[in-house]
């Protein structure tokens, strides 16, 4: 007897749009998840080293976060607030400005834009526009801050860019930090558009920067390179935007990726693991002097979502009173890049704290890295521009076991794909 396999179409591929990309590379169907694994129905345990594209920083359904949320909605808390003052925005405020503002000495105020990354990135391009009267927005080759169409037109990436269907326009590109290869000095093109009037290059309003790009690629900037643009756009009258998105909320050590370098952004942009729980939810954070905004000016359904709220000022309270996190994070960093080293693929791996990838020579050789990881129990992605770049982002509470766990199958990934 013949046993014929089930090959019925899934609701997914009957009813789900074609634009979905993850369940491609990852063929199951997920059922739970704790700490730092997901199960699929059948109860198969994969180490997650993607972490919700970097919006699990303390892992899934952490305890000392989902605790709170559940006795917030036994009571009835609000859940739904647009910009209402509630209980629970005025706790997280008040945490989010003891434990992150007022420590570092950051003169910010903070907006709620939208659920989103993108509407933070579209918030802080309105308001540097709106602030200097000026259209044009610097970003940089390789970048990405988001898919709708003023952050789209940010990012470098040429297929996303095409999938826009309308010109992108008001922005112009600059390389990156590494792009020229270090032959040439830093923003010696920059600087020369920008003091050359029959450049064509408009007085931009602002710079907007991430501190190391993601989706680019794991591309880390040095602290001196961002020292060096944040004195320029201080120099030339631009407002600097760093984009936090993926590399806040101690993605990098610190809380906000660029304390390193020591300098103090004009806007910030945060989001993924602001809420702590994967629960959507961003801030904009702008100086005080900036804050020119009309009431209602800039708004959107969903920008007061209270749980998030309540989960944002758990993991604030439970991570960000000290620098245990900050410190175990650093340490763990040095775990992965010694470990990388040892694969010895064509490029150094490159990162900072727990954000790390791991370049190939081409996209088919990191998709089957990836590919190979998944069946052996562990998930990880590609990024850069030809998604040659395979990217490890465990969450921070990842534990030693579990890091040397996702390592280790990570190398046998390598190796049987050589």
């Amino acid at each position: 007897m013949t046993l014929i396999a089930d090959t019925e179409p899934t609701v997914f591929e009957t009813v789900e749009s074609e634009v979905r990309s993850y369940c491609r590379a990852w063929p199951t169907v997920f059922a739970r998840a704790t700490g730092s694994r997901l199960f699929d129905e059948h109860g198969r345990p994969f180490l997650d080293f993607f972490a919700g594209a970097g919006s699990l920083n303390y892992g899934h359904n952490n305890p000392a976060l989902k605790r709170p949320l559940l006795d917030y909605l036994g009571s009835d808390g609000i859940t739904h607030g647009l910009d209402m003052s509630t209980t629970a925005k005025r706790r997280f405020l008040e945490t989010f400005r003891s434990a992150v503002l007022e420590p570092r000495g950051l003169p910010y105020k903070v907006m709620f834009p939208g659920p989103t990354g993108t509407n933070a990135v579209e918030a802080a391009l309105k308001l540097a526009r709106k602030v200097t009267g000026r259209k044009t927005v610097v970003s940089f080759t390789n970048a990405f801050h988001g898919m709708s169409l003023g952050s789209l037109a940010l990012t470098g990436n040429a297929g996303k860019r095409a999938g826009a269907g309308v010109p992108l326009t008001h922005t112009t590109q600059m390389p990156f930090d590494h792009y020229l290869g270090g032959v040439t000095p830093d923003f010696l093109w920059f600087e020369r558009l920008l003091e050359d009037s029959g450049s064509g290059l408009d007085h931009p309003a602002a710079v907007i920067v991430e501190t190391v790009q993601g989706e680019g690629g794991v591309n880390v900037a040095r602290a001196e390179w961002l020292r060096g643009l944040a004195d320029l756009c201080r120099r030339r009258d631009m407002l600097l935007i760093v984009d936090d998105i993926q590399m806040g909320c101690g993605r990098t050590g610190d809380f906000f990726s660029f304390e390193e370098a020591g300098i103090t952004p004009d806007i910030v942009t945060l989001s993924k693991s602001i809420s702590g729980y994967g629960l959507p939810m961003s801030l904009c954070l702008f100086r005080d002097e900036l804050d020119m905004w009309r009431p209602g000016e800039h708004n959107g359904t969903f920008r007061g979502n209270n749980p998030a709220f309540v989960t944002a000022t758990a993991a604030l309270e439970t991570y960000w009173r000290d620098g245990t996190l900050r410190d175990r994070t650093l340490r763990r960093a040095a775990t992965v890049e010694a470990a990388l080293a040892e694969l010895g693929t064509e490029a150094a791996p490159r990162g900072r704290g727990l954000v790390w990838g791991l370049e190939f020579e081409d996209g088919e050789r990191a998709a089957a890295v990836c590919r190979r990881a998944f069946e052996l129990g562990l998930l990880v992605e590609t990024s850069g521009p030809r998604d040659e770049v395979v990217k490890l982002l465990p969450p921070l509470t990842v534990t030693d076991d579990e890091l040397d766990e996702g390592l280790g199958i990570l190398a046998r990934a390598v190796r049987h794909t050589a």
